[in-house]
């Protein structure tokens, strides 16, 4: 189960807001970057959360993928997003088509500050 998790802490976004606060916008940019990518989506859940007078607010999903999932979540009150992907590197090193997704979301968003860490998953190859 060698993988590769991305893990992202993003501040300040100044994108348009659509991608803060409109769910079609936000799983439109995920599930395209990550075909771009080269990745296979299977299937999206994206939630939209509603202000007090029912305008639209955060919003919560994930892009399930034959090689693992994209998730993420929106705070639109203080511009701040989470982000992870994590790949399967099991049939396929996947590693470049996650830091490629994991990037362009990134981009688009257009962050004041990104924490990120990588994390390798899974037991490394035994040497002979």
């Amino acid at each position: 189960m060698n993988g590769l998790h991305l893990i992202a802490d993003i501040y300040r976004c100044r994108p348009n807001a659509e991608l803060l606060t409109r769910r079609a916008a936000l799983e439109n940019l995920c599930v395209s970057e990550c075909r771009n990518a080269g990745l296979s989506p299977l299937g999206a859940y994206f939630y939209q959360f509603e202000d007090e007078t029912g305008e639209p607010a955060g919003v919560t999903g994930t892009v399930v993928l034959a090689e693992s999932h994209l998730a993420i979540h929106t705070w639109p009150e203080t511009g701040d997003v989470t982000l992870d992907v994590y790949v399967c590197n099991f049939s396929r090193d996947n590693s470049d088509r996650a830091r490629h997704v994991f990037q362009r979301v990134i981009d688009a968003l257009a962050p004041e500050e990104t924490v990120r860490h990588e994390v390798i998953r899974g037991r490394l190859p035994v040497e002979a």
